[in-house]
């Protein structure tokens, strides 16, 4: 995919979240390519002040697999701004098509980075893990995803609200 189609696609779901209004699937030819228009996005998040406060990694349950007719988990960023206060009001009105899971959130007392990371490095990083609760958000219409477009709609994210007691 070339540069002027990646950022292409990037503004088109730039301009769905913005506007609030879904978009059609996407029909990227590969799961680099959909990882490519996600990093456009973050670039222009980040260029506009917003910064990098974790990750995600979506669709890890088979069930959901089945459900969206994907083969495989992806794997998000997530912004300062995608984080809301447990207890804090949330208005359905800032999403296309909302949904809820709960979740386990862990919380790094350090970096990981790869390649060569193992299980066991990753459990020595976390600090704790919270109950969560994830909003998930496809800019996609209609939820007819793939799973290079849920990749590239920065892994469905939505928002995310940490429960308020670490263990």
């Amino acid at each position: 995919m070339t540069a002027p189609l990646l950022s292409d696609t990037a503004e088109r779901l730039l301009a769905a979240r913005r506007d609030r209004r879904p978009i059609a699937p996407l029909g990227l030819e590969s799961v680099d390519a959909a990882y490519g228009v996600q990093l456009e996005q973050v670039e222009v998040w980040r260029a506009a002040g917003g910064r990098i406060a974790g990750y995600k990694v979506g669709l890890t349950s088979a069930a959901i697999q089945r459900q969206l007719g994907v083969d495989s988990p992806d794997f998000g960023h997530l912004l300062e701004d995608d984080f809301v206060l447990s207890g804090a009001p949330i208005s359905a009105d800032q999403f296309i098509q909302p949904r809820v899971e709960p979740e386990i959130a862990f919380i790094l007392g350090r970096d990981l980075a790869g390649p060569g990371v193992t299980a066991a490095d990753a459990v020595r990083a976390i600090d704790a893990a919270v109950a969560s609760l994830e909003i998930i958000d496809s800019r996609i219409a209609d939820w007819k995803i793939s799973l290079t477009d849920t990749i590239a709609d920065n892994a469905s994210t939505g928002g995310v609200v940490l429960g308020s007691r670490p263990r």
